[in-house]
């Protein structure tokens, strides 16, 4: 496909290998249908997951899932359930699951370099009993997202290697960017309350409302 910033592009998978070469045979040998025991702690120990979906037309959305260690739930070797916490209520992921059951999800465990990915299906519950193990500060969610695995196994630490991420040094505080008000007043070209949108946001984040 044309792209109007280079005529040098790569558009089979022919040219694209002839560019990076074939995988080692080690590497495809990793590639599971399900998660393992060696594989289970990277789900276990994990505080945080990226959730990839797309829509019918293929548009994608990644999202972040954030939770206590283990929050996802390995029900069996084959199947995942991911909580649904309260969120902006744009509910993107849960729209393009909808429209299309493909997800992909890549779990991090702070200061562990190598990352667990999972592709699979994905379906919506509001499944009481499946959901109730969820709960946390007294509040089971109200939906969920089973993952039936298709392929599990583990990235490696290249890219976190290369970009330093758990290097405190490297560090940076969320005063070094614009705040969420500024950019919504920079969106609507100065016609918002940036400093009290800021303020009534930390207020509601410093009461954990709306967090479960």
């Amino acid at each position: 496909m044309a792209h109007p910033r280079t005529t040098q592009t790569i558009d089979d998978e022919a040219s694209l290998r002839a560019l990076l070469g074939e995988p080692a045979a080690v590497v495809c040998s990793k590639v599971a249908s399900r998660i393992i025991g060696a594989t289970r702690p990277f789900i276990e120990r994990a505080p945080f997951v990226l959730l990839a979906t797309s829509d019918r037309e293929g548009r994608c959305d990644v999202s972040p899932r954030g939770d206590p260690p283990g929050f996802v739930q390995i029900l069996d070797e084959r199947t995942l359930l991911v909580p649904e916490r309260p969120g902006n209520r744009l509910a993107d992921s849960l729209r393009n699951i909808v429209a299309n059951p493909h997800v992909g999800l890549l779990f991090v465990v702070p200061g562990v370099s190598d990352t667990f990915r999972v592709n699979g299906r994905a379906t919506l519950t509001t499944d009481a009993t499946l959901l109730a193990p969820c709960t946390v500060e007294g509040k089971a969610p109200r939906l969920g997202i089973l993952v039936d695995v298709e392929e599990a196994y583990t990235q490696c630490a290249k890219a976190f290697l290369r970009s330093e991420l758990w290097n405190p040094s490297r560090f940076l505080t969320r005063d070094a960017f614009p705040s969420n008000g500024e950019i919504h007043r920079e969106l609507a070209e100065g016609d918002f309350d940036a400093e009290r949108y800021d303020r009534e946001r930390a207020e509601r984040y410093a009461r954990r409302e709306g967090f479960y």
